[in-house]
C-alpha cells in the first residue's frame, strides 16, 4: 500500500469513526428508531419542564430533536434527526445541520424542541425545502419550561427550547441550524 493510499485509508477510517461515535442516528433503523428517541425526549421534556406539556397541547405542531451532536476545532458542524408531530402523531422526519467557523474547540450534545404556535408558522416550516431558525423564533430557557403561559403562546409564532446540554462547548443556540425533511 503506497503512503498516499495509506493516508487516504486512515483519513476515511478516522472520519467514519468520528461519525459513528456521535450516536445521533446516522445509519440507524430509520423512522422506528427516531420515533422511539422522540418519545423518550418528549417524556423527559414533559416531566422535567411541566409547562411544556400545556405548550405542546396548544401548539399546531412540535418538532422534537432528541440529539444534536456538535464538534469543532476552528471549523465545526453539527447534525441530528428528529420528528415533527401534529396532534401527537409523527407527520414528517427532519434532519438538523449546522456548520460553524471561528474560534471554537470541543464537542457537545443537546436536545431541543420547536413549538409551532400558529398554523401559519407550521405551514411555512413544512413547505420550506430547507428552513433556518430566524428572528421569529423566541428562545425559552429550561427554567421557563415550567411556566410558559398563555401570554407567550399568543405573541410568538415559534418557541424554541434547548435542553439536556452536555459537553465542552458553552451556550448551545439554534442560530445557523438548517432543518430539512428526510426519509429515514
Amino acid at each position: 500500500m503506497s503512503s498516499f493510499s495509506r493516508r487516504r485509508f486512515l483519513c476515511a477510517t478516522g472520519a467514519s469513526g468520528l461519525l459513528a461515535a456521535c450516536g445521533n442516528g446516522v445509519g440507524s433503523a430509520g423512522g422506528t428508531q427516531i420515533d422511539a428517541r422522540v418519545d423518550k425526549t418528549r417524556d423527559y421534556l414533559f416531566s422535567s419542564y411541566p409547562g411544556t406539556r400545556d405548550l405542546a397541547s396548544q401548539a399546531a405542531g412540535v418538532l422534537y430533536m432528541p440529539l444534536i451532536t456538535e464538534a469543532g476545532l476552528g471549523i465545526g458542524g453539527g447534525y441530528g434527526r428528529g420528528a415533527l408531530r401534529v396532534g401527537g402523531v409523527t407527520v414528517d422526519y427532519y434532519s438538523a445541520t449546522r456548520a460553524t467557523f471561528g474560534f471554537q474547540i470541543g464537542a457537545q450534545q443537546y436536545a431541543h424542541a420547536l413549538f409551532f404556535m400558529t398554523e401559519g408558522s407550521l405551514g411555512q416550516f413544512r413547505r420550506s425545502p430547507g428552513w433556518a431558525v430566524g428572528a421569529d423564533v423566541r428562545y425559552a430557557t429550561p427554567a421557563q419550561g415550567a411556566s410558559l403561559g398563555k401570554e407567550t403562546t399568543e405573541l410568538e409564532p415559534v418557541i424554541a427550547l434547548v435542553f439536556g446540554q452536555q459537553g465542552l462547548i458553552a451556550g448551545a443556540t439554534l442560530a445557523g441550524v438548517k432543518y430539512s425533511r428526510i426519509i429515514p
